[in-house]
């Protein structure tokens, strides 16, 4: 049998098979066995995103108190896992991807390539890499723009992208008013604000006079 030409194609098969399991599989294993999975609670610790969170409490006060309270970590925990879950229920994996590929200039585009230790946490689990690109990848999309467009733009995109084909989630707002935001409208836009956080192009919070400086100092 292993002889003929099935055998050595059903030999190569199977070696074929090995080599994808050892390299796909067991090496990363091995690889990053030694780098824990971080935890939500960890995730929120992340002075961007905190910043992030902080920001939505100051320019949502009303909806921000009555849908988190305090702009602290542990609030920032809750809305950042209800905001990937929220994403993922949706469906915004089917358009738009979260992995840059080392290929067709896509760092010139949305950043550095994307590497295995960016996965390592929770709200990694299932990976949401996507294969299609109706969208843009969105892995560097925190930081890049405000709040107010992130509301303004899952309200009704097309008022910021002309030819967006994305539908509008006027749910995530409270009487259809953009400037409403509810919990599931700021758990989300905490998520995107979240993706590319860890990263050292992501717009650093010292930048930035803190918020509650600005509101007892804002002529300074």
């Amino acid at each position: 049998m292993f002889e003929s030409k099935s055998g050595i194609l059903l030999i190569g098969g199977l070696g074929f098979f090995l080599f994808a399991f050892l390299s796909n599989g067991l090496v990363p294993i091995l690889l990053y066995r030694h780098l824990p999975e971080q935890t939500v609670a960890e995730l929120a610790e992340n002075q961007n995103l905190i910043y992030q969170f902080e920001d939505l409490s100051v320019r949502y006060p009303e909806q921000f108190e009555k849908y988190y309270g305090e702009p602290n970590q542990e609030n920032l925990a809750v809305a950042l896992e209800l905001g990937r879950e929220i994403y993922t229920a949706e469906g915004c994996w089917h358009c738009h991807s979260q992995f840059v590929r080392p290929v067709s200039n896509e760092s010139v585009r949305w950043g550095k390539v994307a590497s295995s230790d960016e996965y390592q946490n929770v709200l990694q689990r299932p990976v949401l890499w996507g294969t299609r690109r109706v969208g843009p990848d969105l892995s560097r999309e925190g930081g890049r723009r405000g709040n107010d467009w992130q509301a303004l733009h899952f309200f009704d995109p097309p008022l910021l992208s002309p030819s967006s084909p994305m539908p509008r989630y006027t749910w995530f707002f409270d009487e259809n008013d953009p400037a409403k935001p509810n919990k599931r409208g700021l758990a989300i836009i905490t998520y995107v604000q979240w993706l590319g956080s860890w990263l050292e192009q992501y717009p650093l919070y010292e930048r930035f006079v803190p918020l509650k400086e600005q509101m007892q100092n804002p002529l300074e």
